[in-house]
């Protein structure tokens, strides 16, 4: 457990780097994501070489594809940035995740030969997106019948029991005893998304370390505000089209 000396409330705390648990033990599941579950767990056992998994932001997606990458020994490569190294990557294992294919997919090409490899082979390839492929702009026509000839198993955002479970879990990898009156206001109050629960139990622990303090509804307030305030300024630096 992280010792935590005491000084004043301007205290220094660095902010040390904390790994985020991606195993398949790590993944709670609800109802918000229990048919993207079963479909990983039905693996090798598929109807089709490729599936799909859709669902907004901050739901799981990433987590589950890893998930699925450590059962089938796959490679991940980014839809943005698939090129022939992927289909190397693919014959020798079988299996690829290729993630956010709603968010550009650098050579149609190359993902329509990938989707005959799988066919061909009897191989692998999990697909992950925040969109249904018909809401996909696909130039070539091939590859966009493909696409949507593969049914998507739909994720949720995070119900708010299914946050609350994050957020348990979150603190406790962090070695943080925190009231449950507390992970409840939490779980009511925050953008229900994994990505944001995270922030927010990272704001959480910085805080009670600066001011030594345990998490209490008035840390856990700070801590959204805080988040809150980042949110916006992400939001603002996207429509004000910072590239930084």
């Amino acid at each position: 457990m992280t010792a935590r000396a005491k000084a004043g409330p301007e205290q220094l705390v660095l902010a040390l780097p904390h790994r985020a648990a991606q195993e398949a033990e790590d993944f709670l599941v609800s109802r918000s994501n229990a048919a993207a579950v079963e479909m990983v767990d039905a693996w090798p056992d598929w109807p089709l070489p490729a599936a799909l998994v859709v669902g907004p932001a901050g739901a799981g997606k990433s987590h589950l594809a890893n998930v699925w990458r450590l059962r089938s020994g796959a490679d991940v490569m980014a839809a943005a940035r698939l090129d022939e190294a992927a289909v190397r990557a693919f014959e020798a294992r079988r299996a690829l995740v290729v993630e956010d294919i709603d968010r550009g997919v650098a050579s149609e090409q190359v993902l329509f030969h990938l989707l005959n490899l799988a066919r061909e082979t009897a191989g692998s390839i999990l697909l992950t997106s925040r969109a249904a492929p018909g809401e996909i702009e696909i130039a070539l026509p091939d590859l966009r019948s493909r696409l949507r000839a593969i049914p998507p198993v739909l994720i949720a955002a995070p119900d708010e029991d299914l946050i609350r479970s994050v957020l348990v879990k979150l603190f406790a990898d962090r070695q943080l005893a925190v009231e449950p009156h507390v992970v409840s206001h939490l779980a009511r109050h925050i953008d229900r998304s994994t990505d944001v629960a995270m922030r927010v139990v990272a704001a959480c622990d910085r805080l009670s370390l600066a001011m030594q303090r345990k998490v209490t509804r008035a840390v856990a307030a700070a801590a959204l505000a805080e988040v809150d305030r980042d949110q916006d300024e992400d939001r603002a630096d996207v429509e004000g089209g910072d590239t930084r």
